[in-house]
């Protein structure tokens, strides 16, 4: 199967790894990965700011950039979940209306593509380590993503996987949420870390690095240890 890779903004600048991971992945899942490098923003930094103009602009190149009948595959719950969730809206009586509504549809995070449609949950991954896993808001509410990467998880060899509580709470990034209002960001990421530290975890999984960055952030800042992982970097270890 061949499938369009789209990678985040902030991925491709910050954690390029990742997105690597997240190719040797889904070759090792039987994938072709075709990467557009023409391919810019799914248009949600805009559209969240209020800034709805400006954001259809940058989403109409995004059905440009992804004008075909394969699969689009992204290791982004959050950019997954602003386009399926939103697309629809911006493209309203628009003649894009027609190829947005196609490309939503072919739109999957990594972690529910080879779960729903490869039917793919044992990558032959081998990770030594205690990891406990953080439910992103776009992931569980937007994208209804919840057992599939725990399951993934599940058959990595050596990784022991413990719930933290309060799992589906925020953790307080939100975007501009955690720029506008940093003191109320900052608290809810001390209480998420909180309970990270309490699970006694080596690692923090997640299928958003959008929050991983956020956490990661703040538990340096306050000289904690746990280091952060998305959920293609441990699927890809081992092999």
């Amino acid at each position: 199967m061949t499938v369009q890779l789209f990678i985040p903004c902030f991925m491709d600048q910050l954690y390029p790894q990742a997105a690597y991971n997240t190719i040797k992945v889904l070759e090792k899942a039987g994938c072709k990965v075709k990467y557009n490098e023409q391919q810019t923003c799914c248009g949600q930094p805009a559209f969240n700011a209020g800034f709805w103009s400006e954001s259809k602009d940058v989403c109409t190149k995004f059905v440009q950039d992804f004008d075909s009948t394969d699969y689009i595959v992204s290791p982004s719950a959050s950019c997954t979940g602003f386009v399926r969730n939103n697309f629809g809206k911006i493209f309203e009586n628009n003649a894009f209306q027609s190829p947005a509504k196609k490309v939503t549809n072919r739109m999957f995070e990594l972690s529910e593509f080879l779960v729903k449609i490869l039917n793919v949950t044992d990558l032959g991954a081998k990770f030594e380590g205690k990891a406990t896993y953080h439910d992103s808001c776009a992931g569980l509410r937007e994208c209804h993503i919840k057992q599939e990467p725990r399951t993934l998880l599940s058959k990595v060899a050596g990784l022991e996987l413990v719930e933290m509580n309060e799992v589906e709470t925020c953790c307080g990034f939100g975007g501009s949420f955690a720029v506008k209002y940093d003191t109320i960001s900052v608290s809810m990421a001390d209480q998420k870390i909180e309970n990270v530290i309490n699970t006694n975890a080596e690692y923090l999984i997640s299928t958003d690095l959008s929050c991983l960055m956020h956490l990661d952030g703040r538990m340096k800042f306050n000289g904690n240890n746990v280091q952060i992982l998305h959920l293609a970097d441990v699927l890809a270890s081992g092999y």
